[in-house]
């Protein structure tokens, strides 16, 4: 067993038996819950909408590297620079370039699970370089010394009493202040942050080949302050954020509010083509757009698996899998967790060692159900199972197991060669099989279709 799935194994059942924890998480699960399902209602034909939005990113996937290169030639020619990264190390080197060229000692940042792939802040900080969270929920767990618990949410599993705590330990606020005198504090902090900064960074919500612009969707405006403010705008974006066209915007942005936090569309919403131009006021003198690849071409070349690449980073498969609400995000050990993550992380982290994560899936469905663009979620996670058993990441005790366990269920009379007081002897090599908080149940004398034939 790899000491990764070891780790998973003991938080989860920690985590899922921290009652507060799980009060927390139903709390504010429950609330997502009530939006999103006032959002759908909003669709006269939802699924019609989700269709051609898979049909939007599957366009864009089957065609990704002509729609990269038009989105270069129009951004380029709009006055941006791209930077083309293949891995966290030139992703992470390209930033620092930019900063120490420019003698830049603060940095502000928009939420963005791709900078977080690449672990940006620790490294900045490594050049002396401070880098703050303006999205109030990251700024809440950077406050904290955490990750993002959640693609949407960062910080959802955080109760109002438990940031209120955090704001008076950090900043002697009063004792139990409101989340809105809490938002107005941080709002007041971040404003003069605004004004002062040397670089904004942001991710990209979608990259616009046609009109070669950066699609940001927010709730707080944070980020088009992070734009419009310094002098210099840097934007770290996946290579498969990419649409063909400007007017997929209409169908896409609101389907991702519509998943994301059941509005009909975030409130700012901006595409920003390039610097400012000649002549205008607001806005960075210099835009550098950073494509990651980061084993996103592995990914991409994989038959079964590609489709993956779809996903808008909506968070709608975590909020539906029954795991991740009992386990929580931290468990995965991952940038991206849930139900996407468990597919994508294997490719970006390793088969071997995080291949456990494909089997922390009851294969119920509701993934695939939910998700916008209709990624087959439930099927990657066995056709992740499969590759890891093929390249024997599973271990030597765990593969020739599997071989047994397959010689005896392929045939009836395998299965009901030994009875079940033999079977139960077998049982107890694995006592432990469904943790310390169940027991395996006890097997029959005979099996059911003995039983059958006898009473026949």
């Amino acid at each position: 067993m790899s000491e990764q799935k070891k780790i998973f194994l003991q938080k989860s059942e920690e985590i899922a038996f921290d009652l507060k924890h799980r009060a927390t998480i139903k709390f504010n699960m429950s609330k997502y819950d009530a939006a999103v399902d006032r959002g759908m209602k909003r669709y006269s034909n939802l699924d019609l909408a989700k269709s051609r939005a898979s049909y939007i990113k599957s366009l864009s996937i089957n065609n990704l590297h002509e729609y990269l290169l038009q989105f270069e030639k129009n951004i380029t020619a709009n006055g941006a620079s791209v930077v083309w990264a293949e891995n966290t190390e030139e992703a992470i080197e390209a930033v620092k370039k930019i900063l120490i060229e420019n003698h830049s000692k603060t940095v502000v940042k928009s939420k963005s699970m791709t900078t977080e792939e690449i672990d940006l802040n620790d490294h900045l900080e490594e050049i002396g370089v401070e880098s703050l969270e303006t999205d109030l929920g990251e700024y809440i767990v950077q406050l904290a010394g955490e990750k993002p618990y959640h693609i949407v949410t960062p910080c959802m599993h955080k109760s109002r009493q438990d940031i209120a705590e955090l704001f008076t330990e950090k900043f002697n606020t009063p004792e139990g202040s409101s989340p809105e005198y809490l938002t107005a504090w941080v709002r007041q902090k971040l404003r003069s942050k605004f004004t002062t900064a040397d670089v904004g960074i942001t991710g990209a919500n979608f990259l616009v080949a046609d009109v070669g612009g950066i699609a940001l969707t927010e709730n707080e405006g944070n980020a088009l302050m992070s734009v419009s403010f310094p002098k210099i705008h840097i934007v770290i974006a996946g290579i498969e954020k990419v649409i063909p066209r400007m007017r997929d915007l209409g169908l896409m942005w609101p389907i991702l509010a519509a998943h994301g936090t059941g509005q009909q569309v975030s409130v700012y919403n901006s595409l920003i083509t390039g610097p400012k131009k000649p002549g205008e006021s607001d806005g960075p003198d210099q835009m550098i757009v950073i494509l990651l690849d980061n084993k996103r071409s592995q990914l991409y070349s994989n038959d079964d698996q590609y489709e993956a690449l779809k996903c808008i980073r909506c968070g709608a498969c975590l909020n539906a899998c029954p795991i991740y609400r009992n386990i929580g995000g931290y468990t995965y050990d991952a940038t991206y967790s849930g139900p996407i993550g468990s597919v994508i992380t294997p490719f970006f982290k390793g088969l071997k060692e995080y291949n456990h994560l494909s089997s922390a899936c009851s294969v119920c469905g509701k993934c695939t159900e939910v998700c916008p663009v209709k990624i087959p979620l439930h099927h990657m996670l066995l056709i992740n199972r499969r590759d890891a058993v093929r390249a024997g990441a599973g271990g030597f005790i765990w593969n020739q197991g599997m071989k047994v366990y397959e010689f005896a269920l392929s045939k009836r009379s395998r299965l009901d060669f030994m009875g079940g007081k033999t079977k139960k002897m077998f049982t107890l090599l694995g006592a432990n099989a469904l943790g310390e908080q169940k027991q395996i149940p006890r097997l029959a004398d005979q099996s059911f279709s003995k039983q059958w034939t006898t009473k026949k």
